[in-house]
């Protein structure tokens, strides 16, 4: 198992034409948890793996989680995004992220990129205020 962080601006990024916030997150978490996300590039992510949300606005926290449901598939018509992945927010552990937010801090990051693995060092801090 993988865990990866999900990079996303809510002034820029929209998820189903909605504005990607945690607000939006978290009401997905238990409303409508299954998602398709776009991606750059292929990644290896597999089944089971974990994709946690780093909004970078208004404060740069991990406040939301889900769980990769398939493989990244090709998207033909998208050249920016030419890859799509299948996740479900995991509503229990989004919502306690929304409440206890984990910052940039103690993620160990250095530059930003849209997609990128979790740092073991940050791995542990982000699995226990989700309650996993």
């Amino acid at each position: 198992m993988e865990d990866w962080l999900y990079i996303l601006n809510p002034n820029k990024d929209t998820l189903d034409g909605e504005q990607s916030d945690k607000e939006t997150v978290r009401r997905l978490a238990e409303k409508e948890p299954k998602l398709d996300l776009w991606l750059s590039r292929r990644n290896r992510m597999n089944p089971g793996d974990r994709l946690w949300f780093f909004f970078s606005q208004p404060e740069s926290t991990v406040a939301a989680v889900a769980e990769i449901d398939e493989e990244p598939q090709e998207d033909p018509h998208d050249p920016d995004f030419p890859y799509r992945v299948g996740v479900t927010l995991l509503p229990k552990a989004t919502d306690a992220l929304y409440r206890n937010p984990v910052g940039r801090d103690d993620l160990e990051l250095g530059q930003v990129r849209s997609v990128q693995k979790v740092k073991p060092g940050a791995l542990a801090v982000l699995l226990a205020r989700a309650g996993l």
